[in-house]
């Protein structure tokens, strides 16, 4: 089973990475931690299924969906870094 999740290992690491910025930035902004933390598990669980029933009929096109997944984590985590520094 897990061999159909080995070409998409880089966005597993760095959308969590992510998820874990964006979770802070919330935090920062003054979010309700409680609720942050329900729909961030409610996020992961759903990505989870998805992930789960999507990576077979995906393999196909993981380089692409690599690039795409890679590209958007890194947007974000510009946005992140922009938004804490713009607040100081």
């Amino acid at each position: 089973m897990l061999e159909e999740f080995i070409p998409f290992i880089g966005l597993l690491i760095f959308g969590n990475i992510e998820n874990l910025v964006l979770s802070s930035q919330g935090v920062v902004a003054g979010a309700n931690i409680l609720k942050l933390s329900i729909y961030s598990i409610i996020c992961v669980i759903i990505w989870l299924i998805v992930g789960t029933v999507g990576a077979t009929v995906a393999s196909q096109y993981a380089s692409f969906i690599d690039f795409i997944g890679g590209l958007a984590i890194f947007i974000l985590g510009l946005q992140a870094m922009y938004e804490s520094i713009a607040n100081k």
